[in-house]
């Protein structure tokens, strides 16, 4: 089976600055994944058309069972509030989604720890820090019943504050454990790959650079795995006509 993830920047391109719903649905079912994790994910945004971006990529992928979990009810850079769970239908809201052509047993979310005001971080190339704060996170994890027995997928995207992605993580990883194995955690973790293997305790099953997508030089997105899961080929990191980053794709077998 393939397992995939990609931060899809809510479907824009950075060379036209457009949303194009055909064009993320082309570009989904190029990966063909089995199994896909999708950050930064609109729904019911003006910016994206009032879409929802996750029944567009369930749709192009044939997905039999997919979630999207808001992360904040509102529009990011805008106005906007952590989100619950209980936002109305038709409501604008941003997060992240797991999708599957395997049937789904459970699903379950984990709404991650939230950095209260602004800290100081040097981003590549500053001369000084800078006061940022950060968006809410959240992940979420299902029970999938794969060719091979059941299995659990945990999808999420972590703080790009350093220190604090790591907490997060931490905190993701105890909440998951007890969970039904192989174990494979996919996602934007901000983080290079060995600081998310180190801080995880788990095997990482795909490696290629994915940040920034025109040239990347960094690994930010992680397919990661506990158990009786191992990769059946090289990963790769194609570029897509949308998005910062590349999509992580890796093909893989129950052993």
């Amino acid at each position: 089976m393939r397992i995939a993830t990609f931060n899809i920047l809510h479907g824009r391109s950075t060379v036209d600055d457009r949303v194009d719903v055909d064009r993320l649905a082309a570009a989904v079912k190029t990966l063909d994944a089995d199994v896909l994790g999708l950050q930064e994910v609109d729904r019911d945004q003006p910016r994206s058309m009032n879409a929802d971006l996750t029944a567009v990529a369930a749709e192009a992928m044939g997905a039999v069972d997919s979630q999207f979990v808001a992360a904040l009810a509102g529009t990011p850079g805008g106005t906007w509030m952590a989100a619950t769970g209980d936002e109305q239908p038709g409501s604008a809201s941003y997060g992240i989604a797991l999708l599957s052509r395997f049937p789904v047993v459970s699903w379950r979310v984990v709404r991650l720890p939230a950095l209260n005001g602004r800290v100081p971080v040097w981003f590549r190339g500053a001369r000084a820090p800078k006061l940022v704060g950060d968006e809410p996170r959240v992940a979420v994890a299902a029970v999938l019943d794969g060719p091979h027995g059941q299995f659990t997928v945990a999808a999420t995207h972590l703080s790009f504050i350093p220190g604090w992605n790591s907490f997060q993580l931490r905190r993701l990883v105890r909440s998951l454990a007890g969970t039904r194995e192989p174990l494979v955690l996919l996602g934007d973790l901000n983080m290079e790959p060995r600081q998310a293997t180190r801080v995880s305790g788990l095997r990482s099953l795909a490696a290629g650079a994915t940040f920034p997508a025109h040239a990347p030089t960094r690994q930010l997105d992680h397919v990661l795995a506990r158990g009786r899961l191992v990769a059946t080929g090289a990963a790769e990191a194609p570029r897509l006509p949308l998005s910062d980053h590349r999509a992580l794709v890796v093909p893989v077998r129950v052993t």
